[in-house]
């Protein structure tokens, strides 16, 4: 299908008296082709990823209520139809409305699912709160989805990670790896930009949501987690949620006896948070939450930032 494209791209150039054999006019019509060898790679990844899906006969997915654990579920259940469960894993960690958004979309698109309660809070090498953080994390998880998978016959875990999450600093692609948790978005190439589009594509209504880690990163590494400290970034966090931010991170930081909410926000939102009411309004939520002092980082919200640490510091426990 592609050849027959590049024939009438040719044909067109050709057809309005350019000669197709210049390098100028080659340059030219690969501008052309570029969007379709996209669309046809897109294709070709969807297809691949169908067919991996449908090869996998039953399996549960860690479903978080983000684009890419959405968009595997929805295949899934395509290929799959009751072979599949959606598996949400509901902690201190989960913002409320998070969880909700994430029952609301699956009931919408008449996926099945289940919620689970995990408790890595109760283990002292999560809630130390290690670089390897997440390690701990997705180990409670992917056991209790293991359990779930042999009791009810599934044959397989999967999750939502993408060929893009293999660069980061992410613990929990060895937890998984440990759980034997496949990873079909990886399987089949899908970057994040190809799962937003094809899920624009579906009509997923999540489509560009942005990307929201659990709130357990709001924390420098080495300070320690507890359910009273996610509360109040939890708080906070659905404060700027319910006045219509959307990229933005509250990082929890102490001196002392003193707490420190500072406010991450994407260049979009610079201005709105200048208005005197709006921050009026932000830091009497934020004190209420518990915070004894509310600041605004001037750098552009960056998802990980405070992995930048990890350059510095080392505070690691061993797996």
């Amino acid at each position: 299908m592609q050849y027959w494209r590049l024939a009438l791209v040719r044909a067109f150039f050709i057809g309005i008296g350019l000669n197709v054999d210049t390098p100028a006019t080659s340059d030219l019509i690969a501008h052309f082709m570029s969007p379709v060898k996209r669309i046809m790679t897109l294709q070709h990844k969807t297809a691949e990823l169908r067919r991996i899906l449908t090869s996998m006969e039953s399996l549960l997915i860690g479903y978080s209520g983000g684009i890419d654990s959405t968009l595997v579920a929805k295949l899934a259940h395509e290929t799959l139809g009751a072979g599949m469960l959606a598996v949400i894993g509901d902690s201190e960690s989960l913002l409320p409305s998070e969880l909700e958004e994430a029952k609301e979309l699956v009931e919408l698109e008449g996926i099945p699912y289940r919620i689970i309660h995990p408790r890595e809070l109760d283990n002292p090498n999560y809630s130390s709160n290690p670089s390897n953080r997440c390690f701990f994390c997705k180990d409670e998880l992917f056991t209790m989805l293991r359990d779930l998978a042999t009791k009810e016959g599934f044959r397989f875990i999967a999750d939502g990670a993408n060929a893009d999450d293999a660069g980061d600093h992410r613990p929990g692609l060895q937890a998984a790896a440990e759980h034997q948790v496949r990873h079909p978005l990886q399987e089949a190439g899908f970057t994040k930009n190809d799962v937003r589009e094809l899920a624009r594509e579906l009509g997923l209504s999540n489509w560009d949501k942005p990307a929201m880690a659990c709130l357990a990163s709001r924390f420098p590494y080495g300070t320690e987690i507890s359910q009273k400290k996610l509360a109040m970034v939890a708080e906070a966090e659905e404060t700027l949620k319910a006045l219509g931010f959307r990229n933005y991170r509250v990082r929890h930081h102490e001196s002392g006896k003193d707490t420190i909410a500072r406010i991450e926000l994407s260049d979009d939102d610079f201005d709105r948070i200048l208005d005197s009411k709006t921050r009026a309004e932000i830091d009497t939520a934020l004190r209420k939450a518990g915070y004894q002092f509310v600041a605004l980082d001037l750098q552009d919200f960056r998802s990980g930032r405070l992995n930048d640490s990890l350059k510095k510091q080392l505070v690691q426990l061993k797996t």
